[in-house]
């Protein structure tokens, strides 16, 4: 680590205890850090990206700060789940045929966004043995009991449950959905192994042929790659509870620590448009959906980056359009620039204070006005943006030379309107349209504009 790296500060929001906490390694050498990733079921939506791209971001942030070997950053695959079985039983093909091909589509689909392949990418499937290992000692512990073929946690032999995610007992069974079973001593005891049925995947075990629920799979995976305790734990709020509540229990009362995390990590959840995003109303998208549409990875990553990690968020193709072409005035003004690592600090200290990517874009938006290409593309690098292997653009409609012609265009227009010449200033803005850019008059009188997929130049010939 460099002198000024040595300096930065990072504070992170930590949802255990509801404040910003200043990260202390457990170890300087090496960061820990896991993330709970996909259930390959399925292609990945674009809420299902937040997380793998929020996460790459302090993956990429801890190895600026601490080295490139200086951070373990574990992520894993759910390969094991009752939606990938009934997936496998409604498509006739085989379960290892379904967890193969989407895990495929996740790692080719978060490339595109640029996100890093982390230090390890666990299968739940390789830590079977591991994980009945552990329900071994929780039911030696007196934490677990076995119940017709099942072996549940006992949620009332551990007083500190609730407490990541602030919720009382009686809270936590009056907002859930808790499963209803003759055989749980207490409503929120959840199941750590189940019995399978002939046609359903299945391992040996002492409580007989069965397979292991979610939430023991990650509590193992973490404890296997990352150590009883570890530096971060990072995921969707929606996993906060039951998920990561569950882990944690699992974890203190096996191993007989006091934490498992130091730091507990949770992006807010995304929306389409203002909306919730779903099925029914027309706007659930996958990664691969707005890939096909024409959208490069790289305005992706950027829209998704330009709100505050633990805000909700807001996907819309307006924010998708402006972070395409400030990305193409940017990738022009760095051309042929290498980053420096030094050059990054304006940056750096954004994301030291609890990740805020917004005000490190503002840094970048700085660096560009100033002219300064070294800190814009060295700042850049630590988002993941402007590099060179981040593809897609080849899909989005080039500008070249028509970008001269259109601000050009731009400005004989806002001379037409200052001469009150309206008539001029509308047969512009109706040729533009007519090429695929789309004006947007702001109230101080600037004027931005978006280029559409179906851009053609040579519509603007007549504007020249």
């Amino acid at each position: 680590m460099s002198k000024s790296q040595t300096k930065i500060e990072i504070r992170l929001h930590n949802t255990a205890s509801k404040s910003k906490e200043t990260l202390r390694p457990l170890d300087p050498a090496n960061v820990r850090m896991y993330v709970c990733g996909p259930t390959v079921y399925d292609r990945a939506h674009i809420g299902n990206a937040r997380p793998a791209v929020v996460f790459d971001v302090l993956f990429r942030f801890l190895r600026h700060v601490y080295g490139p070997d200086g951070v373990t950053y574990a992520r894993n695959i759910t390969d094991i789940d009752d939606k990938i079985i009934d997936r496998a039983r409604e498509t006739g093909r085989a379960i290892e045929a379904v967890t193969e091909e989407t895990t495929g589509w996740y790692l080719d689909d978060m490339a595109a966004l640029g996100v890093l392949l982390p230090t390890h990418a666990p299968r739940a499937t390789e830590y079977v043995e591991a994980m009945v290992g552990m329900i071994e000692t929780l039911l030696a512990k007196g934490h677990a009991y076995v119940a017709e073929g099942h072996v549940l946690f006992n949620v009332s032999s551990f007083t500190g449950y609730g407490a990541l995610s602030h919720r009382s007992l009686e809270d936590m069974i009056a907002g859930s959905r808790v499963e209803v079973a003759p055989y749980k001593r207490g409503p929120m005891d959840f199941v750590m192994w189940k019995p399978s049925s002939a046609e359903q995947p299945g391992w040996a075990s002492p409580w007989g042929r069965g397979r292991p629920g979610w939430h023991i799979e990650c509590s193992v995976m973490a404890g296997s790659l990352l150590g009883e305790t570890f530096d971060i734990h990072g995921g969707g709020i929606d996993l906060a509870f039951p998920h990561h509540e569950n882990e944690r229990a699992q974890s203190l009362c096996a191993h007989g620590t006091d934490i498992m995390a130091q730091i507990w990590m949770h992006n807010g959840f995304l929306q389409v448009e203002g909306e919730k995003m779903s099925k029914s109303l027309g706007n659930f998208f996958t990664v691969r959906d707005l890939l096909d549409q024409g959208w490069p990875g790289e305005v992706i990553r950027f829209v998704l980056l330009s709100t505050q990690y633990r805000k909700p968020m807001d996907w819309t193709e307006k924010a998708a359009e402006e972070a395409m072409k400030t990305l193409r005035k940017w990738r022009a003004l760095v051309e042929g620039i290498e980053p420096s690592p030094s050059a990054a600090s304006a940056v750096a200290d954004a994301l030291g204070d609890d990740l805020n990517t917004p005000a490190a874009i503002a840094a970048l938006h700085q660096a560009a006005r100033e002219g300064d290409a070294v800190a814009l593309v060295s700042g850049a690098a630590v988002l993941g943006l402007l590099e060179p292997a981040l593809g897609g653009w080849e899909a989005a409609p080039e500008l070249g030379d028509a970008a001269a012609l259109i601000e050009a265009a731009i400005a004989r227009r806002a001379e037409a309107k200052a001469a009150r010449d309206f008539a001029t200033a509308d047969g512009i803005r109706t040729a533009l349209a007519a090429a695929g850019v789309t004006l947007t008059d702001g109230p101080g009188g600037e004027t931005e504009y978006a280029v559409e997929a179906g851009f053609d130049a040579a519509k603007l010939e007549a504007l020249s």
